[in-house]
């Protein structure tokens, strides 16, 4: 028996991101950083899309790939199961997505993107071949079991992905960045991890095949701060449980002109603009890599609501639409309607 979506969405936001230990303070780095400069999205010469995210940004980077497999060439994913893994259920999303107390139904996930794809309801899944996927797990990430992520990778590997897994970290539930201000082990906001090492080096070279090092100085790029309504597939981004304010970091060479690469960078829970600012936007240690990459970063924000509270992208369906996680999906469409502005 399914158990009612407003009865235990507050038991899945507490526990998938967010089972809270003591922060161990990191000696993280002060990244440079740009203020935000409002605006709206303009069109570059965009080369090629990626995607990438933290646990439910995590399985919406996911999302976003199986859906536009013609169009998002490879993925980055921190911390997240294989697609389609809640099927819908709130239950399953905690004990199966995040706990392994349930099964995964690999074979059933790879099974149903088969048929929704011969449906055309996601992009064939031949696209999927060849395609980089970088993905990332610690081993002190209690939130989202390894077996969980071992079955994300499983499932790219099926469709016959280039899958190069991380997962020898002693990384709590995080994104892990050099500018992270939470100690490696630990589970807490914000959920920046700082474990002595440079994913973003790893998962760039994975997705870009190659990659200059990082910025290490003054930013030279800008920060926009544009609309998310613009692009909302309903006018109005809150009730889609998305704040009114997205986020893009254009380096100066991108805005200038010349051939740059998009990737949209997906927080996960309690790390949206509403809840910790531009701490994911200022620490992810995407910014740097963007400006000596000529890589434009796409951050769209989630927000809370009712049936959201902690401010998750929506993997399990908690907008009360069975289309979530395919075309047409409220959240995925309204982040292809910002790529495809971008791309022109």
């Amino acid at each position: 028996m399914k158990t009612p979506l407003k009865a235990t969405t507050t038991v899945l936001a507490a526990v998938l991101l967010l089972v809270l230990t003591t922060a161990v303070p990191a000696q993280a780095a002060t990244p440079s950083t740009k203020a935000p400069v409002a605006g709206s999205l303009p069109a570059y010469n965009v080369s090629g899309v990626y995607v990438t995210g933290v646990s439910s940004g995590g399985y919406m980077a996911t999302q976003l790939h199986v859906a536009y497999s013609s169009r998002i060439r490879g993925a980055a994913i921190f911390a997240a199961g294989p697609y389609y893994c809640a099927q819908n259920n709130v239950s399953q999303a905690i004990y199966g997505c995040g706990d392994n107390q349930y099964p995964t139904n690999l074979s059933a996930l790879q099974t149903y993107t088969r048929t929704w794809a011969s449906y055309g309801w996601v992009d064939p899944v031949s696209n999927l071949s060849g395609d980089p996927v970088y993905v990332f797990h610690g081993t002190n990430d209690t939130t989202v079991k390894k077996s969980v992520t071992d079955d994300l990778v499983r499932y790219y590997q099926h469709f016959g992905a280039s899958v190069q897994y991380d997962s020898a970290s002693s990384a709590g539930h995080a994104w892990v960045s050099p500018y992270g201000p939470v100690g490696c082990t630990a589970t807490a906001s914000p959920f920046l991890n700082n474990c002595g090492t440079d994913p973003q080096n790893s998962l760039l070279r994975k997705l870009l095949g190659s990659v200059s090092a990082p910025n290490t100085g003054p930013l030279g790029g800008t920060l926009i701060r544009f609309s998310q309504n613009t692009h909302a597939v309903n006018g109005w981004a809150p009730g889609l449980s998305m704040d009114d304010n997205g986020f893009a970091y254009v380096p100066s060479s991108c805005a200038a002109g010349q051939s740059c690469r998009l990737l949209v960078a997906l927080h996960g829970c309690l790390q949206g603009y509403g809840k910790v600012g531009t701490v994911f936007v200022d620490r992810a240690n995407l910014n740097q890599y963007a400006d000596t990459n000529n890589l434009i970063v796409l951050y769209p924000q989630a927000s809370t609501s009712a049936s959201n509270p902690n401010g998750c992208w929506d993997w399990w369906g908690y907008l009360g639409a069975t289309n979530y996680p395919i075309k047409g999906g409220a959240q995925v469409e309204t982040i292809m309607n910002m790529v495809r502005r971008l791309d022109g």
